[in-house]
């Protein structure tokens, strides 16, 4: 190396000693500041305005520490007050209401209740609609509000009615398309006791028996062609302390023959003595007809009220 040659460079690095030192700020600057300070601004108010919906919400919802507005949480449950509205489906143990108010379930269209079991088929429905009201189950029942008592209950075999009276106030009566079996009938007081086949027969059987009784009145049978009174095995017992028999023929007996007898439709006539007395006469077809009573029977077997009766 040639001595300008050294010279020259001992004099460059003198130089560049002693030049002042460059600094470079550190930070954002420019734009990007500006960007920085407006997107921090904005999550301000942003945080500001969510602040100031979450306060207005619990507000209106009425939000404590027991609930969200009607809804309180208590330690049996939760409470509703006012008018509730459920959209989807509520599944709960027990809906009941406060001890001085009814409970209400509305919908525009019915109210069904469903009840299942554990593998979720159906087991009982009850329905509410418009046009009726239905019920689906195995066994429905109504029963008392004091003791449980059963007052009516239905199945697919039977219909219970266990209450102590049967009360039916419709004009035209009960109507049975059958059998009807009970222990008592019984009127209303001051009311009459009709039972009534309008185009077929009444049969009433007891293995023990049938009574028939009116305690404070009189007892009527009425029928268009023929009354029958049968006991296979015991007797036809009447006891009363007058029996009587209308529209019985009555029969003229002549003492003058004993064979023949006619029958008399009217009175005895005016100039004979009337006659008070009668004897009861049987036919062997079981017609009765009066006869008038004598020193002996007067009945003849061969009267005409039985030849042509």
């Amino acid at each position: 190396m040639t001595r300008e040659q050294y010279i020259l460079a001992t004099q460059q690095n003198s130089l560049s000693r002693t030049e002042q030192p460059q600094f470079y700020p550190v930070g954002i600057y420019g734009w990007r500041k500006r960007c920085l300070y407006f997107f921090v601004l904005l999550l301000l108010v942003t945080m500001i305005v969510n602040l100031a919906m979450t306060i207005w919400i619990l507000k209106v919802m009425n939000f404590t520490v027991d609930g969200m507005g009607n809804l309180r949480v208590t330690k049996k449950g939760i409470r509703l007050e006012g008018i509730s509205e459920f959209l989807l489906p509520l599944y709960v143990k027990e809906i009941h209401s406060r001890k001085d108010s009814p409970l209400v379930l509305q919908s525009d269209r019915n109210v069904t209740v469903n009840a299942r079991n554990h593998m979720g088929q159906l087991t009982g429905q009850l329905t509410v609609g418009a046009d009726a009201v239905e019920a689906q189950c195995k066994r429905f029942e109504v029963r008392a509000s004091e003791g449980g008592k059963i007052l009516f209950s239905a199945d697919e075999d039977e219909i219970v009615i266990g209450a102590d009276r049967l009360k039916v106030t419709g004009t035209e009566g009960a109507v049975f398309g059958h059998s009807v079996e009970t222990p008592h009938i019984r009127a209303e007081p001051s009311q009459d006791l009709k039972l009534e086949s309008p185009t077929r027969s009444l049969v009433m059987e007891a293995p023990r028996g049938v009574q028939v009784s009116a305690d404070a009145g009189d007892l009527k049978a009425t029928c268009r062609k023929e009354l029958h009174l049968q006991s296979t095995e015991g007797e036809i017992f009447l006891n009363a302390d007058t029996i009587r028999l209308g529209n019985l023929p009555v029969g003229s007996f002549s003492s003058s023959s004993s064979s023949s007898s006619s029958f008399s439709s009217s009175s005895p006539s005016s100039s004979a003595p009337r006659q008070t007395i009668y004897e009861l006469c049987v036919c062997p077809n079981g017609k009765l007809y009066l006869s008038p009573a004598g020193a002996g029977s007067t009945c003849q077997s061969s009267s005409n009220i039985c030849l042509w009766s």
